[in-house]
């Protein structure tokens, strides 16, 4: 299975390959774990490497677009090597979800650890870090007042302010689909109309985009990721004065909380060692894991009581959104159907 999987070179990198021999033995002992990613994040491979060092089991792992790897278990059937997969945003988990090809977990480790709300009803996935979807604006045009909540986006007071990414983006299908879940499918679509009559501009780029066209002034108000933010907060001279010169608000603090996006993995329905994955997946949630996700990718830790990052906390307090991503994951095509019925392209 090992070689197989070495000989992926475009797509894998192996923790186990490349080690001496009394190592490698030790590890073939332990067996390994076989995991499908869609996180590109260089700082995971410390996570790898640290399960290794801990456990002993291997970490063989390929990464590719979510659909893609979601389509890949698909074909691959009963004969898949891939025992978890990795992914961000409850709507990709959803996808997978749907596809079938989740398994459920029961994990005493994973329930005490991880709150209702990041953990799938059945056990299917499970949320391992959190990014907060904020509003960002232009200081030198001043606080935008009556600007606290999602629904104020839609206001026509902010009429020609508003950048944002287009509506494939995963991170708007599920902040539409919160707010169906939240407001119902009627005030859902108003909202993307009213938003759409705000844009700046049409739809463009990454959240990046949005946060230095905002710095630039070409538009007032942006939505982005914290994530995105914290690595402004905490870049260079450069990347420090545009942090410097936006605003952050935290949504609907007074209401149901912020959105926040989350990555997250489940263990897949023919998963060759599931008991290994089992226990990478409960790795994750330790306080050594959690560290790595905050400190390595500005994300919140999903465990209770861990800290956040400094260029993180920066950015503030706030009060996240409960919602179980579950739900976010049901309305996702409903919020396709409405960003297209107003023109959000």
């Amino acid at each position: 299975m090992k070689r197989l999987l070495c000989a992926a070179a475009a797509l894998l990198s192996l923790a186990a390959c490349g080690e001496g021999e009394t190592e490698a033995e030790s590890v073939a002992d332990a067996g390994e774990v076989n995991i499908y990613s869609s996180r590109h994040y260089d700082t995971d491979l410390a996570l790898y490497e640290d399960f290794t060092k801990q456990t002993g089991i291997a970490v063989n792992r390929i990464e590719a677009d979510a659909d893609a790897l979601i389509e890949r278990v698909v074909s691959e059937g009963e004969f898949s090597p891939a025992d978890l997969l990795v992914t961000v945003d409850a709507g990709r988990l959803w996808r997978a979800e749907e596809a079938g090809i989740l398994s459920p977990v029961e994990s005493p480790v994973l329930e005490e650890r991880l709150p209702d709300y990041l953990r799938h009803p059945d056990g299917l996935w499970f949320g391992l870090s959190t990014r907060a979807r904020v509003i960002i604006y232009d200081k030198s045009q001043g606080v935008p007042q009556g600007l606290d909540t999602y629904a104020d986006l839609a206001d026509p007071a902010w009429r020609g302010d508003i950048c944002i990414r287009s509506s494939s983006n995963i991170y708007n299908i599920s902040l539409l689909s919160a707010i169906i879940a939240h407001r119902g499918e009627e005030a859902a679509k108003d909202w993307a109309r009213g938003v759409v009559g705000n844009f700046a501009r049409d739809p463009q780029g990454n959240d990046t985009s949005q946060i230095e066209s905002v710095a630039a002034g070409e538009c007032r108000i942006g939505v982005v990721n914290s994530y995105y933010l914290a690595r402004f907060a905490g870049g260079d001279e450069q990347e420090r004065a545009v942090f410097d010169r936006l605003g952050v608000i935290f949504p609907d603090q007074e209401g149901t909380g912020t959105h926040i996006n989350i990555s997250g993995a489940g263990v897949l329905a023919n998963a060759p060692n599931r008991e290994n994955a089992i226990r990478f997946l409960e790795y994750l949630t330790s306080q050594s894991a959690q560290r790595y996700f905050a400190d390595g990718n500005n994300e919140y830790p999903a465990v209770a009581g861990l800290e956040a990052n400094s260029a993180v906390e920066e950015l503030g307090e706030f009060t996240p959104d409960e919602l179980n991503a579950a739900e976010i994951g049901r309305n996702q095509r409903r919020a396709v159907e409405f960003f297209d019925e107003a023109g959000w392209n």
